[in-house]
């Protein structure tokens, strides 16, 4: 397969990286400083695409790309695919669920141990030398606290999963309530927040979930309320949020996932009653090695003629 033209967005992980040299003929689009030149006199070559969350296949490249035969994707989410054009031109699609869905459940459980008990403050606190002064102020229990998800997919399920461990009653919101789900179903994202104290994004990003945490759910969820967002980032209307939080109508936040990242809102900097994190939902060793060995895999299967291992498309 060493002359089999693989091209890699942006750079995702090294190992996946040195995978994808070794087995195909790799170009990596981010290091061409005239992208409109290197397509010119490459694209012919190129049979597949791997992306991730940052970058995918828009339709200028899937249009510019006549030989591309799969686009696989080193994430769960498929917002940087244009879905449509693939399907159209015939084009499969894979990504990589599963294998990161317990790394993303751990950590939205601990953003929202983190917002609540208010553990990177109370870090910051200890390595000022403020304890001495005094004991660190009272916070919040999370135990007992109902949690709203928005999206009981995979990710949905195990963060329910692991907050029914702490005796917190599920709530949740989706296009169709769930047959088989025990948990509270609310028909619309307004009355999920309004009956839940932290509310949970997991849900995928399409132009209907996007926003789909306006300023009428952050008043619903109110000035006790946390939102927690796992999801992507153009799920939250951003500014709202900043209003929402430094005029106290919001209670707090717990966010690894920004509108324009890497690029944070500076005002959040300021605020103790947010925990940041720079998008590493799936960041551990284990998962990305996973998440690379399905890419490698789905690619490999597509091109011997076998079938694929996470097909999207």
């Amino acid at each position: 397969m060493e002359s089999i033209g693989v091209l890699m967005v942006c750079p995702m992980n090294t190992y996946l990286e040195d995978q994808l040299s070794k087995r195909f003929n790799l170009y990596r689009f981010w290091t061409q400083n005239d992208k409109t030149q290197f397509l010119s006199t490459t694209a012919r070559a190129i049979r597949a695409v791997v992306g991730n969350a940052s970058g995918g296949a828009d339709a200028a490249l899937i249009e510019a790309l006549p030989n591309l035969e799969i686009v696989s994707s080193f994430s769960v989410g498929l917002d940087k695919i244009d879905l449509k054009k693939c399907e159209e031109k015939g084009i499969r699609v894979t990504n990589t669920p599963d294998v990161l869905t317990d790394d993303v459940a751990d950590l939205a459980i601990g953003l929202m141990l983190g917002v609540l008990r208010r553990i990177p403050l109370c870090d910051r606190y200890v390595r000022s030398g403020s304890w001495v002064k005094g004991d660190f102020r009272l916070t919040t229990r999370f135990s007992g606290k109902t949690v709203g998800i928005i999206g009981l997919g995979r990710i949905g399920a195990a963060i329910a999963k692991r907050a029914e461990a702490f005796d917190c009653p599920i709530a949740y919101f989706s296009r169709t309530k769930k047959a088989d789900s025990t948990y509270t179903y609310y028909p619309t994202v307004i009355e999920l927040a309004s009956n839940c104290d932290i509310l949970v994004v997991a849900c995928a990003l399409t132009e209907e979930t996007r926003h789909i945490v306006n300023r009428e759910v952050m008043e619903a969820l109110g000035p006790k309320g946390v939102l927690i967002n796992i999801g992507r980032g153009p799920h939250v209307d951003e500014p709202e949020l900043v209003s929402a939080l430094s005029e106290g109508r919001l209670g707090g936040a717990g966010l690894d996932v920004f509108e324009n990242e890497p690029h944070v809102p500076e005002a959040l900097f300021q605020l103790d009653n947010v925990v940041l994190l720079p998008h590493v939902g799936s960041g551990t060793e284990e998962t990305r090695i996973e998440m690379a060995n399905l890419v490698l895999g789905n690619l490999e299967a597509h091109f011997n003629g076998k079938p694929l291992l996470t097909q999207v498309v």
